[in-house]
């Protein structure tokens, strides 16, 4: 890999010219947690490649920065990915505030990226391959899982930014169609004093829902949870349930904290498949026994397998040639086959329900049996896909 902080390459002289990709996530600031698995996926999965000889016989080269969790830097690196590195793709963002940041830039220039969060729906670029969960493969399926075990009084909660207030407009229209009540919808800074938190989590306890939907994001998530362990809240009876707290984050909290919370993703580090099984254990093999493996790893690690074959059969970094290419393409990816949606980008998924375990892990509640095709703008609307 290329690290443009270093100047640093892997490549050789005399080594056949690489593909060279861009590289943006973040190792710092508060989103480094989810980010950073991004990148550790990313690495795997380009490593694999070019072991099994590269594509075309030519190894894939990434080009990496760290924006350090901030917008304007995800902007300033695209721009120089895009025009002084000479680079057309682009695998990169978490937050859809950084996407929201290079958008502009990658349509204007004609780039592709990759973004392999989940997100809040309701947007379509040619530009961009969305491989994280929709709406209508995560938000949906927590709704009525929700509902079904623990009541219909919704407490919503979110950081202050573009996808917390989206997410939260969705639950909230969910729960108003299925005749529930949101008892309260607050939001907190992006970075909150502790002060911001401890006065929600009073607020929690004087309007008594029956449960909290957080989209709480980043390093303020984990405050979060430990702040309303430390009011002697019971997940049991009254769980934080999210998209977002994936095993990374139950870590960084502290396992037993977090026993009882509810996540919904496509991918847990339990999911019993083979190639689940081979990922974990690769994935451990470079960056620890210990270290979490995540939704925000299984996706990044995917979509470079995806984007390879798309290269493959493209034979050429061109934005277009490689998008055609990448539509409808399959692979068995750890959280089963997804598959490029050709009608709007994004990916087949399997959603799933997760139960944190208190062993740093989830305990799977539900899954679907099929991948659920992306309905990024809830056309249909179809709130039980089984």
């Amino acid at each position: 890999m290329v690290n443009r902080d270093t100047g640093e390459s892997s490549s050789g002289a005399g080594a056949p010219a690489p593909w060279r990709i861009g590289v943006l996530f973040s190792r710092k600031g508060h989103m480094s947690i989810p980010e950073a698995e991004h990148f550790r996926g990313t690495a795997l999965a380009v490593e694999e490649i070019n072991l099994a000889g590269g594509v075309l016989g030519r190894p894939i080269e990434p080009v990496c920065y760290d924006p350090e969790s901030s917008p304007e830097l995800y902007r300033r690196y695209a721009e120089r990915l895009l025009t002084e590195d000479g680079i057309s793709t682009i695998f990169g963002c978490c937050a859809s505030s950084t996407r929201k940041a290079i958008l502009a830039t990658v349509e204007r220039r004609n780039a592709l990226l990759w973004y392999p969060s989940l997100y809040e729906g309701f947007e379509y670029s040619p530009n961009v391959i969305y491989t994280g969960a929709a709406p209508n493969q995560n938000s949906l399926q927590l709704a009525r899982y929700l509902f079904a075990n623990y009541g219909r009084k919704f407490y919503l909660i979110g950081s202050d930014y573009i996808y917390p207030r989206e997410s939260n407009r969705i639950m909230r229209d969910v729960v108003a169609r299925e005749g529930g009540e949101v008892v309260a919808e607050t939001y907190v800074p992006v970075v909150p004093h502790e002060d911001d938190l401890h006065r929600v989590v009073q607020d929690i306890r004087r309007k008594a829902p029956s449960v909290v939907f957080s989209t709480v994001v980043g390093d303020a998530a984990e405050e979060l949870y430990r702040i309303y362990y430390e009011a002697g809240f019971d997940p049991r009876t009254l769980p934080i349930a999210s998209l977002t707290m994936a095993e990374g984050e139950i870590q960084a909290v502290g396992s037993e904290l977090c026993a009882g919370h509810i996540t919904s993703a496509p991918y847990f580090s339990s999911v019993d498949t083979p190639e689940s099984r081979r990922f974990v254990q690769s994935y451990r093999a470079h960056f620890g026994a210990g270290a979490p493996v995540t939704m925000y790893a299984e996706a990044a690690y995917f979509q470079i397998h995806v984007f390879a074959q798309a290269l493959a059969r493209a034979r050429s970094l061109d934005t277009q040639r490689l998008v055609d290419a990448a539509l409808g393409t399959e692979f068995d990816a750890p959280q089963g086959r997804i598959r490029i949606d050709p009608d709007n980008n994004h990916t087949y998924l399997w959603p799933r329900i997760g139960v944190a375990n208190g062993k740093g892990s989830f305990d799977i509640v539900w899954e679907a049996r099929d991948p659920i095709k992306p309905d990024p703008y809830l056309v249909d609307h179809v709130y039980d896909h089984g």
